[in-house]
């Protein structure tokens, strides 16, 4: 991941941006465009007690994710960051994409209130290592104050 541009161009494509359809629309194509070896990278949005699928990029996703539930569940309900080796040795893993086989996840969280995660998996084991989760929770604190 380069963390020399994507940083700049995600402040670029939310200037003037206030929109949280839009700008998760953008943010997850730049994340897609930018990971190498991923193959998904998008947005739950937290409602009705349960997370909702968001603006994404990659194959079909689960549409309803309930708290507490998998990577993306148990990452809102705690409000912190996960960062899984091997998705199916995670109790609960659900497999929207039989392919992935890691994953980071990130909780988006304004004023303290759960706006939804970031998710983004790979279909290498341990894909994302410390130094990418400095750098996606950079992305998402430049992403949640434009909202």
């Amino acid at each position: 991941m380069n963390t020399n541009t994507i940083i700049p161009t995600l402040k670029a494509l939310l200037e003037n941006e206030h929109d949280l359809i839009a700008n998760l629309a953008n943010a997850s194509a730049l994340l897609y465009q930018s990971i190498p070896n991923i193959n998904w990278a998008g947005f739950y949005l937290y409602k009705n007690n349960e997370l909702i699928l968001g603006p994404f990029q990659g194959k079909i996703a689960c549409m309803h994710i309930p708290m507490g539930k998998g990577v993306c569940g148990t990452c809102a309900e705690q409000r912190k960051v996960l960062r899984i080796d091997n998705v199916h040795q995670f109790s609960g893993h659900i497999a929207c994409d039989s392919n992935s086989n890691s994953e980071i996840v990130i909780p988006l969280i304004k004023e303290n209130t759960l706006l939804g995660v970031l998710d983004i998996d790979s279909p290498s084991f341990s894909r994302f290592s410390e130094d990418d989760e400095i750098l996606l929770n950079q992305f998402v604190d430049v992403l949640v104050s434009s909202l």
